[in-house]
């Protein structure tokens, strides 16, 4: 199925771009959330009317990441969780702690933004957490997860 792309989407194509979905994908993702239209020459010539007023709203989305990048890149978010000889963590520190604790030093945050390393984070130590902020863009910030076992 053709549709017309309404903004950029990640390993799929550019505003503007008519590109071949399987069906569900067009019906159940891309139309509903208003991020393509079918490709019928009506839609093709609405988009055209439409497209610089398109691209300059994707520019503005860029901007704004990009502004949220400057502010979150290379900041350093101390976790401190109980853990055993080892290091090893009693449970595990997932999104909702680091969207917790974003969320309290100030920055927005939406948990669906975090990317974590292979899953859950299960040991105490360093890592670099990706938060996805756009389409091209991301900020890396460093996660520090520390014990407070008094041995």
């Amino acid at each position: 199925m053709e549709v017309i792309l309404l903004e950029k989407i990640e390993n799929l194509g550019n505003l503007g771009d008519k590109v071949d979905v399987k069906p569900g994908f067009a019906r159940n993702h891309l139309i509903p959330k208003a991020k393509a239209k079918y490709a019928t020459k009506e839609n093709l010539k609405e988009f055209e009317e439409k497209r610089e007023e398109l691209q300059k709203l994707a520019e503005e989305n860029t901007a704004l990441a990009n502004e949220r990048k400057d502010k979150l890149e290379g900041v350093i978010l101390k976790i401190v969780a109980e853990a055993n000889e080892e290091g090893l963590l009693f449970g595990s520190i997932g999104p909702y702690e680091i969207e917790k604790e974003l969320t309290d030093l100030g920055h927005e945050i939406a948990r669906k933004e975090i990317r974590m390393p292979d899953g859950a984070i299960k040991k105490i130590g360093e890592y670099p957490i990706s938060i996805h902020l756009g389409a091209d863009t991301d900020a890396i910030i460093n996660l520090v997860v520390e014990t407070n076992n008094q041995s």
